[in-house]
């Protein structure tokens, strides 16, 4: 199903099929996590995503908890806007020797995920809203607050740290 499938013929349809494209993000997120941990030289990054990854852990279970209310199935539909996001990434951090730079990159990247999914989640509460389902509304707030957290998070340790020992 793409994203425009002629299988969305209704707003639960687009809710339930855009909830799918999150989880597959997340799932995505996991794996890509612990690699961003090792690779991270700043102590305070590492710890940050490694806090990050216990979250995302959460969000997972979150969504599933969502799959569950809604009563439909929790799987994944393949989401090219994280797979893309994350190859960027990887591509970038190949490129960079310097370890204070690549800390720079790697907190840049990680922001990107967080945007994207502060988007996602953002449009999936408003809709949740609309079809009268506060019950999936207030779980997915939840994972919004984290994720803008995280976010915030992520742009002290950059303008604090990171960006600083990178320049």
């Amino acid at each position: 199903m793409g994203f425009f499938s002629k299988d969305i013929h209704s707003l639960d349809d687009l809710f339930v099929h855009t909830l799918r494209d999150i989880y597959y993000a997340e799932k995505r997120i996991l794996k890509a996590l612990p690699t961003m941990v090792e690779t991270a030289s700043s102590a305070t990054l590492r710890q940050a995503f490694q806090s990050h990854l216990g979250e995302t852990e959460g969000h997972v279970k979150r969504l599933e908890e969502v799959f569950r209310l809604l009563g439909v199935e929790a799987r994944t539909v393949k989401c090219p806007a994280i797979d893309g996001i994350i190859a960027e990434a990887e591509e970038v951090a190949s490129e960079v020797a310097d370890p204070e730079v690549l800390d720079a990159a790697l907190a840049a990247a990680a922001q990107a995920v967080e945007h994207y999914e502060i988007t996602r989640y953002g449009t999936l509460i408003a809709w949740a809203k609309r079809l009268g389902r506060n019950d999936c509304a207030t779980a997915l707030q939840r994972t919004l607050d984290e994720e803008k957290a995280a976010d915030a998070k992520l742009t002290s340790l950059a303008e604090a740290q990171v960006n600083m020992r990178a320049a």
